[in-house]
C-alpha cells in the first residue's frame, strides 16, 4: 500500500484526480493540506481523508506518508517539490511542471540524482483513446508522419472580461496564460506522438489586454525525426475550435484534445473511428499507471524526463528560455 498526501484542494482535485487516487487499488489518499484556514478540514470530511494539515511541510514530513501529490499552481511546484525531493518522497505534480524549463529542470534532477519516482499530470498519455491513436502511428497506419496541427481557440470568459485573479492569466505564474494551462496539454501530446522537438519559435501577443498574461500564442516546430508542427492558440475569439491535424506520407488522422468526439483515421484504403472516452474521474487510468509503474514496474508514459521536454518548448515557443 503506497499511502499518498495531497498538497491543495483546488477544483482539479474535487473533480479529476483526488477520486482516482481512493479508487486505485493499491494507493490510499491518508492527508491533505491547504493554506487556507479550514480548507483542508473541511476536504478530508467530504471525502473521509484521515488526516489534514494546514501547511505543506507538516503533511510532506509525516512518516505516514510514502508519496505526495503537488496539486497547486505552478509557481509553488519547485519549492514544494524540492521538499518532497529532500524528504526522499515519491512525487507526482499538476502539468504545467513549473513556471519555466529553469524550474522543471532543477525538479527534475532533483528527483533523478536521488533515483525517486516523479510523474507529471499530462494524464492524456494514459487515456485510452491517445494511447489506440498513438498505436496507430507507432504501427504505420499513416505512413511516415510529416506535419502535426493544432487549432483551439475560445471566447474570453466572465472572470477574464471581469479582471478578476486567476493564476492562468498572471504572467508571472502563466507567462502564456490559458496556453500554459491547456496549450501545454497538447504539446506535451504532440510529442507523445512523434517524439521530441529539436527547435521551436513562437509569436505571442495580448489582444484583448484583460489580464497581464499572452492571449494569443502561434507556434512552428520540428521534430527531430524531420517532421514539422504548428500551433495556433486564442482566447480572445468568438468561436470554440479545438481539432489536432496529423498528416502522414499514406494517410491523417483528425482529434480532439478535449472534445468527447471520436477520432477520424483516414488513408487510401480506408476510413475509421477510434473513440476518445473520458473516464470519470478523467485520471483514473493516469493515476492506475502510477501504480502499475510502481507496484508491478510497468513504465508510466509521464515522468519527468517526458514533461522537462514539454516545458523545454513551450519556454522556445514564448520566447521566456532561461
Amino acid at each position: 500500500m503506497i499511502r499518498w498526501g495531497m498538497i491543495g484542494c483546488g477544483d482539479v482535485t474535487e473533480r479529476k484526480s483526488a477520486p482516482a487516487y481512493q479508487q486505485t487499488s493499491g494507493f490510499k489518499l491518508v492527508a491533505v493540506s491547504a493554506r487556507t484556514p479550514g480548507k483542508s478540514q473541511n476536504y478530508a470530511t467530504r471525502h473521509k481523508v484521515p488526516k489534514y494539515y494546514l501547511d505543506a511541510h507538516s503533511l510532506i514530513h509525516d512518516p505516514d506518508i510514502d508519496a505526495v501529490y503537488i496539486a497547486t499552481p505552478p509557481d509553488s511546484h519547485l519549492a514544494l517539490a524540492l521538499m518532497v525531493a529532500a524528504a526522499n518522497k515519491i512525487c507526482c505534480i499538476e502539468k504545467p511542471m513549473a513556471v519555466n524549463a529553469n524550474q522543471s529542470r532543477q525538479i527534475e534532477q532533483a528527483f533523478s540524482s536521488r533515483r525517486l519516482p516523479l510523474f507529471i499530470a499530462y494524464y492524456r498519455r494514459s487515456l485510452p483513446g491517445f494511447v489506440a491513436v498513438k498505436q496507430r502511428i507507432d504501427a504505420g497506419e499513416i505512413g511516415a508522419l510529416r506535419h502535426i496541427h493544432w487549432h483551439y481557440s475560445r471566447a474570453p470568459s466572465q472572470l477574464d472580461i471581469n479582471r478578476q485573479p486567476n493564476w492562468r492569466t498572471e504572467k508571472e505564474i502563466a507567462p502564456g496564460g490559458y496556453f500554459d494551462d491547456i496549450g501545454s496539454h497538447g504539446l506535451d501530446i504532440m510529442t507523445y506522438f512523434a517524439g521530441k522537438v529539436s527547435r521551436a519559435s513562437g509569436i505571442c501577443s495580448n489582444q484583448q489586454g484583460y489580464y497581464s498574461a499572452y492571449d494569443a500564442v502561434i507556434a512552428n516546430m520540428q521534430f527531430e525525426s524531420g517532421a514539422t508542427a504548428s500551433g495556433s492558440w486564442n482566447f480572445a475569439s468568438h468561436l470554440y475550435l479545438d481539432e489536432m491535424r496529423i498528416l502522414g506520407s499514406k494517410g491523417s488522422i483528425v482529434l480532439s484534445v478535449f472534445g468527447p468526439q471520436a477520432a477520424l483515421i483516414t488513408t487510401a484504403l480506408a476510413e475509421y473511428h477510434i473513440e476518445m472516452p473520458k473516464p470519470d474521474p478523467i485520471q483514473r487510468h493516469f493515476v492506475q499507471a502510477m501504480a502499475d509503474h510502481l507496484l508491478a514496474g510497468t513504465p508510466h508514459p509521464s515522468q519527468g524526463k517526458s514533461a522537462l521536454h514539454t516545458s523545454w518548448l513551450m519556454d522556445q515557443i514564448l520566447g521566456t528560455d532561461s
